[in-house]
């Protein structure tokens, strides 16, 4: 199956975005989330949205057979490439979350930490990631998303538009685990909550797990 054609970065994602990914989704609050999600996953895991490899050393060698890493970005495969990450085997590949190169029942786990927000179809990419999961494969996800409080959830929306423009397409108002559920999945344990030391813009953050049936 081939993969799908990754379009060309802008300057500003080239050079700038990689920066921002970088420092905001590897500050404290945030990686004391990915160490109590990272070490669930089990068996074959595919990562969505590797990017800087925040995740690589936070998987159990015990538990992770193998570990795929996929992102459209060259700049943050490269950080990827460079990243501690335990001692289980690696590959990282170009690739995009709406059209993956991977027979269906691959994996059984699929891992995405704030990647949906910015890929381009949330829906497909979800689509995607339980056609390549296992029968009872799982689905863990720690992203950030629309806020369920009415002055957060306006600011998201007013901000929104140039948010996209600067933070390599992410988006402020997608929901989290609704879409999962909508996307056929089965929902697991969900933690849900603003996220410490974070404007509430931008902090709202659900972490748990969703099964495929």
């Amino acid at each position: 199956m081939a993969a799908a054609p990754v379009p060309p970065l802008s300057w500003w994602d080239r050079h700038v975005v990689p920066r921002l990914i970088g420092l905001a989704c590897t500050q404290p609050p945030v990686m004391r989330r990915r160490a109590r999600l990272i070490p669930r996953a089990r068996g074959e895991v595919l990562e969505f949205g590797v990017g800087g490899g925040a995740n690589l050393g936070l998987y159990d060698p015990a538990q992770v057979t193998a570990v795929t890493g996929i992102d459209p970005s060259d700049p943050l495969l490269a950080r990827a490439r460079a990243a501690p990450h335990a001692a289980v085997p690696l590959r990282i590949e170009q690739g995009v979350a709406e059209q993956l190169p991977f027979a269906d029942g691959s994996f059984d786990t699929v891992v995405s930490t704030f990647t949906l927000c910015s890929v381009t179809d949330p829906q497909r990419a979800l689509a995607e990631a339980r056609r390549v999961l296992k029968p009872g494969g799982t689905f863990l996800f720690l992203e950030h998303g629309r806020a369920p409080d009415a002055g957060p959830c306006r600011w998201q929306h007013r901000l929104e538009p140039m948010w996209k423009r600067i933070a390599g397409g992410c988006h402020l108002t997608r929901p989290v685990a609704a879409a999962n559920a909508a996307a056929g999945f089965r929902l697991g344990d969900v933690e849900r909550g603003y996220m410490e030391k974070s404007p509430r813009f931008l902090g709202w953050i659900e972490l748990g797990s969703a099964t495929a049936d």
